[in-house]
């Protein structure tokens, strides 16, 4: 595949002179810089691309597009100044793969929690109706019972469009993708055609990358500022933000609620461990719902994803078959019978809003009938300010917490947990262990029969991150073991 460099820079301010030639490929890393390649020198938080433009020469650049001016246009090498690099990018990566979102169906699901299990569930609805979907997101790229991962929940434009562009070529018709803020900000879906954008909740998050709620917010709405007039918004109405974001929006809305009546809502609901049952009504039409998925943030996470297969045409069945037949979502709430009688929960939850809706919901279905004990940490690095939070929370709904290391990067491991117990009343109510494994241990073989550990955090992850190694760790492991 190539491309004409001057096509590729059309609409891309510049004062420099476009040559006339051809592009074979475009890289954002040297080292995968091939002959015939477009190299963009990105300054990021960790590294600068910037110092690596005689490396992507010498692995066969034609070019290199940056935003700074650079000695080394004195070697007559093809370096292009640009105004904004990553908007180059994602204009630069659309025209090279000829739009491919322009010919898909592509559903963006944003929000602070809930985008993988969202997209989970109506990939399963779209499969069982026959439509020939993908699904892109934390769990990977998958499709037709394959799975591929990928570095970020959200992929870079390159990488994207790449996506887009093959699965259209296989006759792939329809797209269901998360959509981080981080994304959103560094413009990799700039140039996307969404045919709907879906909002879950928002919550205090990434603060250590947006420095405020507000910017963190602001980053969400944009993606619905951008939408096309044909596109239409899937808005959480019980969210104090998705009604935000409707005020600000002047395109066809739908909405879901949970706490509500309007747009689509549960008429009946019943949740249990072995699941949700109901009926959720949207216009005219009424859905039986019986989910293996448990808890009211996944009551929320169906009710968003049946308002998208709604408005897409699905019909009444394949909703049902879909919800029914979707497994329980890798890390996100999964049971597990111990042997002993109790039960374990793994979920990926690391905020407050998640703890606080992944704990009330277990200690309801728990129902007083045994304990209920959780094993967790705080990510190194991160959001200082939540871990008091998640602590009090856990010491509100648990009987006794093992607080555990839980990716601690080149933070001091001592320094995570101290600002951990600041949010507990009383000692008693938790121990501190250096190692996640043993913390895991003392757990499950302090719960008994109708017990239950919530294990929270890390999900399936296959990994600990300390001082830049990511050592092999898995929680499900663990959990294993006590089968």
């Amino acid at each position: 595949m190539n491309r004409r460099f001057k096509d590729l820079m059309v609409n891309i301010k510049t004062s420099e002179t476009i040559p006339d030639i051809l592009i074979n490929g475009l890289a954002t890393d040297s080292k995968k810089v091939k002959s015939g390649y477009i190299f963009f020198a990105v300054k990021g938080k960790k590294f600068d691309g910037n110092n690596y433009i005689k490396s992507a020469f010498e692995n066969g650049a034609l070019a290199v597009l940056t935003e700074k001016k650079n000695s080394l246009k004195n070697n007559k090498r093809l370096i292009v100044q640009v105004e904004d690099i990553r908007e180059t990018i994602s204009i630069v990566a659309c025209k090279f793969y000829k739009d491919p979102s322009e010919r898909l169906n592509i559903i963006g699901i944003t929000g602070t929690n809930g985008k993988t299990s969202v997209c989970s569930v109506l990939y399963s609805i779209l499969s069982s109706s026959g439509i020939k979907c993908a699904q892109l997101g934390t769990l990977g790229l998958i499709k037709e019972n394959s799975i591929e991962e990928n570095a970020y929940t959200t992929p870079e434009s390159i990488e994207l469009n790449k996506y887009f562009y093959y699965l259209n070529k296989k006759k792939y018709t329809h797209v269901i993708m998360e959509v981080s803020s981080h994304a959103i900000d560094q413009k990799r879906v700039s140039n996307i055609n969404f045919n709907i954008a879906l909002f879950t909740n928002l919550t205090p998050e990434h603060l250590d990358y947006h420095k405020t709620l507000n910017n963190y917010f602001n980053a969400k709405l944009s993606l619905f500022k951008t939408l096309s007039k044909k596109s239409k918004a899937v808005i959480n109405i019980s969210d104090q933000y998705g009604k935000k974001i409707k005020k600000k929006l002047d395109i066809l809305t739908r909405d879901f609620s949970l706490t509500g009546n309007n747009g689509a809502y549960f008429k009946k609901i019943e949740n249990s461990y072995k699941g949700i049952k109901g009926i959720i009504r949207s216009d005219n039409s009424e859905y039986k719902i019986e989910s293996k998925l448990i808890g009211d943030f996944n009551a929320e996470n169906i009710l968003a994803a049946v308002e998208c297969a709604h408005i897409l045409g699905v019909g009444k069945k394949f909703i049902e078959r879909g919800i029914k037949n979707c497994p329980p979502i890798p890390g996100r709430m999964e049971s597990f019978e111990l042997s002993n009688g109790a039960k374990a929960i793994l979920d990926y939850a690391h905020t407050p809003d998640a703890y606080k809706k992944s704990l009330s919901t277990l200690s309801k279905i728990l129902n007083n009938e045994g304990k209920m004990y959780i094993v967790f940490g705080a990510g190194g690095e991160r959001d200082k300010l939540k871990r008091a939070e998640m602590g009090q929370i856990a010491e509100e709904y648990c009987n006794h917490s093992y607080i555990t290391p839980d990716n601690p990067r080149h933070e001091k491991l001592k320094s995570i947990n101290d600002q951990i117990i600041l949010g507990f009343k009383r000692k008693e109510n938790y121990s501190i262990f250096n190692d996640r494994i043993e913390g895991l241990h003392n757990a499950l073989k302090k719960a008994k029969r109708n017990d239950l550990v919530a294990i929270l955090g890390k999900g399936r992850e296959e990994y600990q991150e300390i001082n830049g190694i990511k050592e092999a760790h898995s929680d499900l492991e663990i959990i294993r073991m006590y089968q």
